[in-house]
């Protein structure tokens, strides 16, 4: 499964930073990516408190997101400066989805594997960034069959991903079009034993 509820929180309360490499990369690929289109449903796989939610909904899009961490969620709505209201989700037991009061954004805090049994529907467009790493690699079949699950006609996913020498390292890797990728090194990192760490941003589409 991905990260259990506690390490997911760790995340969070730990300080953890936002980059903007990502939202760039975004940014830059923004065309290849919404070809255009408007009112647009786009889902964010373990959201956490990405800060490209607001900006999807603030440009017309309806936005879904699912983190397992109740504290991710609230954050991203303290710190956007949104008010919103929670609610339970009835086809799963003790969870809740939280709505924003504009209504164009909906934070469900379940297990993404769970996500399905709520009838929730299709999806335009997905942005996964840092979501399939987050998967252990036993359970990367059952997350590709939810993706494809929530997925509607001539969809768009964008991938974004690390990639690194496994070797010095122990981590999640998914060799996985790639339409950039760039040096993401710091000087943080050379505490995991690497030299090199580099972000990579897919596209997958329908065939």
């Amino acid at each position: 499964m991905a990260r259990q509820v506690g390490e997911r929180q760790d995340c969070f309360s730990s300080g953890t930073r936002t980059s903007v490499r990502h939202i760039w990369l975004l940014k830059k690929h923004l065309d290849t990516f919404l070809k255009g289109k408007s009112g647009l449903r786009v889902f964010f796989p373990l959201c956490g408190k990405a800060v490209e939610m607001k900006w999807f909904a603030d440009r017309g899009h309806s936005v879904v997101g699912v983190e397992i961490s109740e504290l991710g969620i609230r954050e991203f709505f303290t710190e956007q400066n949104l008010s919103y209201s929670e609610e339970p989700i009835t086809e799963i037991p003790g969870t809740k989805v939280f709505k924003s009061s504009s209504g164009n954004i909906s934070l469900y805090c379940c297990s993404i594997f769970d996500l399905p049994r709520t009838n929730i529907g299709k999806f335009d467009m997905i942005w996964d960034r840092g979501a399939l790493v987050a998967i252990n690699p036993g359970d990367r079949k059952c997350y590709a069959d939810t993706m494809l699950s929530l997925l509607g006609k001539k969809f768009q996913y964008l991938l974004c991903v690390l990639s690194y020498d496994p070797t010095k390292h122990p981590g999640k890797i998914c060799n996985i079009r790639c339409l950039e990728k760039v040096d993401a090194f710091e000087e943080r990192h050379k505490s995991w034993g690497i030299d090199c760490l580099f972000e990579k941003l897919y596209l997958l589409t329908e065939k």
